[in-house]
């Protein structure tokens, strides 16, 4: 039979604590002068109604009652259940003891006055008449109705216990849930962002030049493949990444003149770690969509190293521009916006991300440190 695991066997350690700590209190009772026989019978009762009434309590009448607010119902409950115990085990006790003769001396039988049966335990100490007879004559017998209340704590405890694990483990799901639906949208968000730009770019080749259209075409279809099908487990390798910001740089290069400078250095012994896939695309398409001039010298530089097998330090530069055109920048903010929050989702505490917008040689800069899962 296969082993349990530590999460199976909680449980099971669970009960065996509780019956554990239930035959313990239920030992600790004070000693009796029957026989040892009907005492382990009358114990053995007790141990048993102990366990109903821990069960009893912490699966029925504290999801009912007390988690309710129905603080009375609650309070008379514990007390019906502390008398329901005690009562009738104070009645079999002292029926026991009229049936074998033991008790206070007025109540045993005359044959007996001269000494007790051979089986019967003789009393520890002896007692007055009058502290005798008040305690037969009582209905309840403290120590089981305390014993009972200290089982009635126990089981309310770890009811308690149990329902903040429970609840823990609903908050969790439900964080993870959420966390899987965001990322999704903002992925969702990203790609067609991409997409419309690159297909506007496309449209403009379509108008200059069919080679070179048909060539950008070609490209963006092992891009969307990277997209659709590559990125579907959640993360990519990071050469897969890199050579997918290449693509991206090739195809947007199609388009530029010769004022512009373009600029794309990797690590030439690059070790594969799985990274979010697109999760730079975001910065290299702003620095496209905004440091790019047909008329100035502009200049796009970006910097990919890995200082050790783990980590990703990415730099991306481009120039800066004192007036755009309006149609340019409607949607600006929108990508990077995304980024933050998929970087804040998936490496929380594990990357520093830096945007300067003008800095002194005017450039809009961008420095990105993350830290690679192994």
């Amino acid at each position: 039979m296969p082993l349990l695991t530590s999460r199976q066997a909680q449980p099971f350690l669970l009960h065996a604590v509780i019956w554990l700590l239930v035959g313990f209190l239920v030992a600790v009772q004070p000693g009796s002068q029957l026989p040892e026989v009907p005492f382990y019978l009358l114990q053995g009762s007790l141990f048993v109604a102990s366990l109903g009434v821990f069960y009893l309590n912490a699966e029925w009448a504290v999801p009912r009652l007390l988690y309710k607010r129905r603080w009375v119902s609650y309070a008379l409950f514990l007390l019906g259940l502390v008398l329901a115990v005690a009562i009738p085990h104070r009645q079999a006790q002292r029926a026991l003891e009229k049936h074998y003769g033991v008790g206070p001396p007025f109540f045993r039988p005359q044959f007996q006055r001269s000494g007790a049966p051979f089986n019967q335990r003789p009393p520890s100490g002896r007692q007055p008449a009058r502290r005798m007879r008040q305690q037969h004559n009582e209905w309840v017998n403290p120590a089981v109705m305390f014993s009972t209340l200290l089982v009635l704590g126990l089981s309310t405890s770890v009811a308690a216990v149990q329902r903040g694990q429970r609840d823990a483990q609903i908050r969790q799901a439900l964080e993870q849930e959420k966390l899987t639906t965001e990322l999704a949208w903002l992925k969702a968000q990203i790609n067609p962002h991409f997409f419309f730009n690159t297909l506007n770019n496309i449209y403009s080749l379509t108008l200059l030049d069919g080679d070179e259209a048909r060539e950008a075409i070609l490209r963006l279809s092992r891009m969307m493949r990277y997209v659709l099908y590559d990125t579907q487990a959640g993360t990519a390798p990071l050469s897969q990444e890199l050579l997918f910001i290449r693509d991206y740089i090739d195809l947007m290069q199609l388009r530029l003149t010769d004022n512009v400078q373009v600029r794309y250095d990797t690590p030439a012994n690059l070790h594969d770690a799985p990274i979010a896939p697109m999760l730079l695309l975001t910065f290299v398409e702003n620095a496209f969509k905004h440091g790019v001039s047909a008329l100035a010298p502009s200049h796009i530089h970006i910097t990919v190293r890995q200082p050790t097998l783990h980590t990703l330090d990415v730099e991306v530069r481009n120039s800066v521009f004192a007036e755009r055109p309006v149609a340019l920048d409607e949607n600006h903010g929108i990508g990077l916006t995304n980024t933050r929050r998929r970087l804040a989702l998936l490496y929380p505490e594990r990357h520093t991300l830096t945007v300067t917008k003008n800095d002194p040689a005017h450039e809009y800069y961008v420095h990105l440190t993350l830290t690679l899962q192994a």
